[in-house]
């Protein structure tokens, strides 16, 4: 295998493997995860088409943010992107019978993230060589896949709780937003001041602790609470408060 296309795809494969092998309780079917996996793929398309369009059109609607790295991360990545993740997410089985338990919709939104960074990552790891591959692999691959694990937590937690279900449905949108913008505003700062100079070493900090807390965000997500109903498992807790399932059931 090329060692560029390998390098592109290997992270996207380790951490789907993560997420699969975490669903212990009920495993998903396999087609319906490729389906989520390609309409990833699809949304990465979808982003290209237009910006192909736009330059051909010579009409960009989002030349405003180009000089600002937070409009820039926000406006021409983060809500495009998690947008579209999340339109074919719920096209895909909000009201599909798969869609039976509450890790299922964390399961799903990683499969539709990791379609389409694996289809991004080919295409910057091509154009950028081996040495942004490894840096793609560390940071960008697992931050899609964290934005997604935000995603569907709260589009899990929509899914079963009817009585709130609007206010979790819509945070199932901005929070990842959030993450991902916040993320892109730290990497957009860092390229503009190239050199390490005092301000982007505090930068770098800051990103570094950024991606600590999104990993702790996750793997409490995926970890502390119940697979089945969603409820938070108290530490040293052996049963589920809620529906009493054994938590080593799903570890």
């Amino acid at each position: 295998m090329d060692p560029l296309l390998m390098i592109s795809v290997l992270p996207v494969i380790i951490l789907l493997g993560y997420i699969y092998l975490n669903d212990k309780n009920e495993r998903e079917p396999l087609g319906l995860l490729l389906k989520a996996f390609f309409c990833g793929c699809l949304v990465a398309v979808l982003i290209l088409l237009w910006s192909f369009i736009e330059g051909i059109i010579g009409i960009h609607l989002t030349e405003f943010a180009e000089d600002s790295a937070v409009l820039k991360s926000f406006f021409q990545a983060a809500i495009p992107e998690e947008g579209l993740k999340f339109l074919f997410l719920y096209w895909l089985i909000w009201n599909n019978k798969e869609f039976n338990e509450h890790f299922d919709g964390i399961v799903y939104a990683v499969f539709v993230s990791m379609g389409f960074a694996c289809v991004e990552n080919i295409l910057y790891v091509f154009s950028g060589g081996f040495e942004t591959g490894i840096v793609r692999a560390v940071l960008a691959v697992p931050g899609h896949f964290l934005f997604a694990v935000i995603m569907g937590y709260f589009f899990s937690r929509a899914r079963f709780t009817p009585m709130h279900r609007g206010r979790l449905l819509w945070m199932a949108f901005p929070c990842p937003v959030l993450a991902h913008g916040l993320y892109d505003t730290l990497c957009f700062t860092m390229e503009m001041y190239g050199e390490m100079s005092g301000l982007s070493y505090v930068l770098s900090v800051l990103f570094i602790a950024f991606n600590v807390k999104l990993w702790q965000i996750g793997l409490k997500a995926i970890r502390n609470h119940c697979h089945i109903c969603g409820a938070k498992i108290p530490k040293g807790e052996i049963n589920c408060p809620c529906c009493k399932q054994l938590v080593e059931d799903l570890e």
